[in-house]
């Protein structure tokens, strides 16, 4: 419990001020835990901030795969239309900024930077199963390209305030019709 307090409040203040409020005081006010306490789960920043990037990344990969399995038997265009309402349950907020934040500090802080690295391959390997799951060829080759999409899309959003996702189904509709074999 309180190693995920920390980390919520590590979120929250990356997400609110950017990576430079994240020091120990103010993760451990933020936290409600004494110094000692954040120390003990965790030793030095890096740790944190990789810790932290991993722990959104996978609730976030979890709930997408949750929302993913009902995608299973729909066509290209429904499931594009439900890829924009999970997006929409989570289009703004802390946590988002946080993890768009965490990737960017990655290139220049090598242990966040695997956990960035293996965060980029889950959510590949969560979109090579829903285009596979909707008969898109290749899907190897195309996940990619859904995933820095949807990235992009965050940024966009983040940056115009847009909280709305509008324009994620197509987006997605594009790319996926665009891999769909010619008739």
């Amino acid at each position: 419990m309180t190693r995920d307090r920390i980390l919520q409040a590590t979120l929250r203040l990356i997400g609110e001020q950017g990576i430079g409020a994240v020091t120990n005081r103010a993760v451990a006010k933020a936290a409600g835990v004494s110094l000692g306490s954040l120390t003990y789960h965790f030793p030095n920043q890096s740790d944190l901030l990789r810790e932290a990037l991993t722990s959104f990344v996978d609730r976030e990969i979890a709930r997408v795969t949750e929302h993913a399995a009902g995608l299973r038997d729909a066509g290209p265009d429904e499931a594009a239309d439900e890829v924009e309402k999970a997006v929409l349950a989570f289009a703004y907020g802390p946590e988002q900024i946080a993890n768009l934040e965490l990737h960017l500090h990655a290139a220049r802080d090598p242990a966040v930077g695997e956990a960035s690295t293996r965060s980029v391959e889950a959510y590949d390997r969560l979109a090579t199963t829903l285009l596979t799951a909707l008969g898109i060829p290749d899907p190897d080759r195309h996940a990619p390209a859904v995933v820095a999409m949807l990235y992009g899309l965050a940024v966009r959003r983040l940056a115009t305030g847009d909280t709305s996702a509008t324009g994620t189904a197509d987006a997605i509709r594009l790319l996926l019709h665009g891999a769909l074999p010619r008739p």
